[in-house]
């Protein structure tokens, strides 16, 4: 279990690790502000396409064979992400580092699912969470201390020897127990999800950046073309990239549209709070993300009485519970004013941290109870898809509802502490603000429907 929480670690770390890092990373490799970005999206946007391809490989090779060599494709391209030299090779090298992090993500979910029974699943899930928690707040305080102190390079350098150590006790302590089934891919799926993705989401940012004219527009109707040629791909290829029959599930069905949801509803929240801080509050980059730490620690020790409980109680109360608690607290930071008390945003921070908790494990858990022996993995991918999906879109969509009242690049510029507001300015900005957390409880509303719509099919 310690190797499986190793790996979620270390992705999460890097998820939220590089968020503190943007602005040397900028300044360092001369990128451009807009194009910055994608030092974060490109590492999702990858996770997002090959999750359900690597659960396949999986499925077809060993799940922890694919599981190790996410290890390793991950320690690489950490490697090749500290020695990068200019924006090209740092997004190109993202994107290596996201086919190992694909690789661990999509077939952690699997192994579990493997190795442990189904009464016990629900724990193994949430000592997983704790993982991802721990990775968090890791990635928020390595990254502030990191940039503060040291390179920004050292971000990735850290990866090296943790992954190399987790590598060797992964070959040491892991065997593959699953059935192995002969599987086909599916690259027309992949290419035509991805470039639909793509092609949506730079019109969402050129839409952040100025009016909607006729090239955002031809990338947006292009996208959601590209995305309809998907769906109809799925339907007719043999080995489709994510299996509509699933759907046919209702336990399936919602779950996973339970996890799209919640990753547009809060993935972009850690972005939005911390440009709150450093915006109107005026607080510096590390001191900001340093108020985001009790959260963190509170909702690691939720993580595994999480597990527990859906195992006792099936995954629709904990999993709702959770999302009401994210919907509580996403109200709370849209009544946000540039005079509310520090410790009160804390507290906020730690009901949306302690949500996130009891909702991650036990959906999880509920997704693989419904899913067949023979498709763990791809149904362990699937997850990772729609999660990511969701994560891919949420911070978009923020900074394009944030953008409103006041420019994407003022915006970006507070997020990564060049700039401050005060006065009108801090108030539009603080307006614009409440709008994207407003964005978000739409959004996570929608998921605590689904999820509570799963009904008993989740206690099976």
């Amino acid at each position: 279990m310690v190797v499986l929480m190793a790996g979620v670690l270390m992705t999460a770390v890097d998820t939220t690790i590089v968020v503190l890092a943007l602005p040397e990373i900028q300044r360092s490799l001369h990128v451009a502000l807009t194009d910055v970005v994608w030092v974060i999206v490109s590492f999702l946007l990858v996770i997002t396409l090959l999750s359900t391809q690597v659960g396949r490989l999986g499925d077809m090779f060993g799940r922890v064979r694919m599981y190790e060599t996410g290890f390793a494709v991950f320690v690489l391209g950490s490697l090749l992400c500290a020695l990068a030299w200019d924006e090209v090779s740092i997004i190109v090298f993202r994107v290596v580092q996201g086919v190992g992090g694909a690789l661990i993500m999509a077939n952690s979910g699997a192994v579990i699912a493997d190795l442990y029974p189904k009464e016990r699943r629900g724990l193994a899930y949430g000592f997983t969470s704790l993982g991802w928690t721990i990775g968090a707040v890791l990635g928020v305080v390595l990254g502030g201390l990191i940039v503060t102190y040291v390179s920004w390079r050292w971000i990735f350098w850290i990866n090296v020897p943790t992954g190399v150590l987790a590598i060797a006790v992964a070959l040491r302590v892991l065997r593959d127990k699953g059935e192995r089934i002969s599987q086909r891919l599916d690259p027309l799926g992949m290419v035509t999800l991805g470039l639909g993705l793509f092609g949506v989401l730079w019109a969402i940012t050129k839409l952040a950046n100025g009016p909607f004219d006729a090239e955002t527009a031809g990338y947006l109707i292009g996208g959601l073309a590209l995305i309809g040629v998907f769906v109809y791909v799925e339907s007719r290829v043999p080995a489709p990239m994510l299996p509509l029959r699933i759907f046919r599930v209702p336990m399936m069905a919602a779950s996973l549209c339970a996890s799209l949801f919640q990753g547009l509803a809060s993935f972009a929240v850690l972005f939005l709070v911390l440009m709150y801080l450093q915006g109107p509050r005026g607080l510096s980059p590390i001191n900001a993300s340093l108020l985001l730490l009790p959260g963190y620690l509170i909702s690691a020790g939720v993580s595994l009485y999480a597990g527990r409980l859906a195992d006792k109680h099936g995954a629709v109360l904990p999993a709702t519970a959770g999302l009401a608690l994210q919907v509580v607290s996403l109200l709370l930071y849209a009544q946000l004013t540039n005079a509310t008390p520090l410790w009160w945003i804390v507290c906020i921070g730690s009901i949306s941290a302690v949500g996130a908790c009891l909702f991650f494990p036990a959906n999880s858990s509920a997704i693989m109870k419904a899913a067949p022996p023979d498709m763990f993995g791809i149904a362990s991918g699937m997850l990772r898809t729609f999660s990511n999906i969701g994560m891919v879109f949420s911070f978009s969509v923020a900074i394009l509802v944030a953008s409103r009242s006041i420019p994407r690049e003022v915006a970006f510029a507070i997020f990564v502490g060049t700039t401050t507001l005060h006065g009108q300015a801090a108030a539009d900005f603080t307006t614009g603000l409440h709008a994207a957390f407003y964005e978000s409880v739409a959004f996570m509303v929608i998921a605590a429907v689904l999820s509570a719509l799963r009904g008993r099919g989740a206690r099976s």
